[in-house]
């Protein structure tokens, strides 16, 4: 924790506790930028310990590996098996996945470019680590520069090919199974949250109290915003959670989730330990009690309840479910990148889905061109 405001900090320690300075320096320097959030800080620091770690066990020099020992670590991250955690002897052994594994090899290759700034590792390995690319196909939007200097990226040598995963997303109809699954006024609450809003998981775990406007009139409390409407900022939490953006923002509510939110609040005051807290979401129904959710919580939750609907349920597509709702009923794009909280207009697409039906409707059309020609 830090001592100057409390907020945790990540370093890197060998098995005889002493610090590893190169590590906890690179991880130092994620703090200095605008996009980089503990959270991301956190990941690092596991995934450059485990490299570290693997070069240790194996004899080779962290600073100075060769193109064939960082492929053998690659094949390594996928090939081991991951530690147990609680299961049974003859259940079957978990694998990381070929995307994890590209993911932390991006991790190690930032941390060598970082130490050969320092000066602690050689430029010409650094060079290796990526190769030029002329981008064959742009994405919509893309600037390449007065003279094409931005069409031309550096991706990594070494790598898994992996195919793209698709985004999924709850329909109406699937969100409302999900809250016939639910037996508690929290839970519900949660899912209506993030589906009306579109905001992220750590945004909704991070929820204070006083963030909560739902009256028709907020001006009793200091707030100018028309209009029941919920707060989102960037603070440290007790229990991890955190806004991805660093600019605070607001988004509008309607009468449905200020209804959730009452028959939540009536749920919570009969847990006497959840009184003293101001986090929104708190521990209703195991300990300890009264004590702010935390991410592996609501994991769990969803795990339960898409077991119980039958189809996969995760926070985050509850998030692609409100753009796409805000997208085919027509709202500016510049309205929806604020009420997500993007930065780009870029990190739009991912969230632009297509139903089967508009799909189906797109081939008829065509059908019925190609019939008027004949």
């Amino acid at each position: 924790m830090s001592p100057a405001d409390g907020s945790p900090v990540w370093v890197v320690v060998d098995r005889q506790y002493l610090l590893h300075e190169d590590a906890s320096d690179f991880l130092a320097s994620l703090r200095g930028q605008e996009d980089a959030s503990v959270n991301t800080e956190r990941t690092y620091a596991g995934r450059v310990a485990l490299y570290l770690s693997y070069c240790e066990e194996h004899g080779i020099a962290w600073g100075a590996p060769t193109m064939r020992q960082l492929g053998a670590f690659l094949n390594w991250l996928a090939a081991e098996p991951l530690p147990g955690k609680g299961r049974r002897p003859s259940a079957e052994p978990r694998h990381r996945s070929k995307s994890t594994a590209n993911a932390i090899l991006t991790t190690v290759c930032q941390f060598l470019r970082f130490c050969s700034l320092m000066g602690r590792v050689s430029p010409d390995l650094v060079a290796l680590l990526s190769q030029p690319k002329q981008l064959r196909f742009l994405p919509r939007g893309y600037d390449v520069g007065e003279e094409g200097q931005f069409a031309t990226l550096n991706v990594k040598t070494i790598r898994f090919k992996v195919s793209v995963p698709g985004f999924e997303y709850l329909t109406d109809g699937e969100i409302s199974r999900l809250l016939d699954c639910t037996t508690r006024a929290r839970d519900r609450f949660l899912i209506v949250l993030l589906a009306v809003t579109g905001i992220r998981i750590g945004e909704a775990l991070g929820l204070r109290r006083e963030d909560m406007h739902l009256l028709a009139n907020s001006m009793s409390l200091g707030c100018r915003v028309a209009g029941p409407h919920v707060h989102i900022r960037r603070r440290q939490n007790a229990n991890g959670a955190l806004a991805k953006a660093r600019q605070p923002r607001w988004v509008p509510v309607d009468e449905e989730v200020a209804r959730f939110y009452a028959d939540y609040q009536w749920e919570r005051d009969t847990v006497a330990e959840a009184a003293d807290c101001d986090m929104v979401f708190v521990n209703l129904f195991k300990q300890p009690l009264g004590d702010p959710m935390k991410y592996p919580s609501t994991y769990e939750l969803f795990t339960r309840l898409a077991k119980k609907a039958g189809f996969p349920a995760r926070p985050h597509m509850l998030r692609h479910s409100a753009a796409t709702r805000w997208v085919r009923e027509g709202r500016p794009r510049h309205v929806i990148q604020d009420l997500m909280g993007h930065v780009s207009p870029q990190s739009m697409e991912p969230y632009l889905h297509a139903s089967d039906q508009e799909k189906r409707e797109a081939v008829r059309l065509v059908s019925k061109i190609r019939e008027r020609r004949r």
